[in-house]
């Protein structure tokens, strides 16, 4: 089971001067692929966490929203990664766009987002998904899927379509600031090109190639 990687490569004069832009290109072209049906779920990213005895865990997250000061995603404050974050903000993402032959690794910190900013998010969720934030006790053992399916059927009476869902206490967004940001592009005979950036201390960002 091997890939042959024949991608155009990828070289330091062709990057953006911040990461976050380098990095909006790459995704423009990701969703780009998606319409065209070659990356599934171009937003899709594992989140790698690790406890304070640095037991690591990971799972899919979507990505809602990117800037320059980084990569948003939402989840239940109770679930594991949340309760991880809290006890250790280090965290890892990695999108990995294998159709295209690309990978971007992010190292950094999280840190929450701030209840406006997780309302104004969650006003845009569609109905469904606001009531599932509330029916699930994320990361929590569940007796059975029929119970979950009643604690649904429990909140879609209570809040119908077309009436507003509170956003829920314990649920919530985390802004992950990042240190450093590899851009991997796949070639030929396992030569593959990372570049990565690296947070200056003033502010600034320092560009490495990697060997691969």
């Amino acid at each position: 089971m091997r890939a042959h990687y024949r991608a155009e490569g990828l070289v330091e004069s062709d990057l953006a001067p911040h990461p976050m832009d380098q990095f909006a290109r790459w995704f423009e072209q990701a969703a780009q692929a998606a319409v065209r049906g070659v990356v599934y779920e171009p937003n899709a990213m594992v989140v790698c966490t690790a406890d304070a005895d640095g037991r690591p865990s990971s799972r899919t997250v979507l990505l809602k929203q990117y800037d320059g000061q980084g990569f948003v995603f939402y989840t239940n404050y109770d679930s594991r990664k949340a309760r991880e974050l809290a006890a250790n903000p280090y965290v890892s993402l990695l999108f990995p766009w294998h159709p295209m032959a690309r990978q971007v690794i992010v190292t950094g910190t999280a840190r929450r987002t701030g209840r406006d900013e997780t309302a104004a998010y969650f006003r845009t969720r569609p109905h469904g998904s606001q009531l599932g934030a509330w029916a699930s006790a994320q990361s929590s053992v569940v007796p059975s899927r029929a119970t979950l399916d009643s604690s649904y059927a429990e909140l879609s009476a209570r809040y119908p379509e077309g009436e507003q869902v509170p956003v829920p206490p314990n649920w919530g967004g985390f802004r992950i600031a990042p240190r450093t940001v590899e851009f991997w592009q796949g070639r030929e005979n396992r030569l593959h090109d990372r570049l990565r950036y690296t947070a200056r201390p003033d502010g600034g960002w320092k560009v490495e190639r990697l060997s691969p």
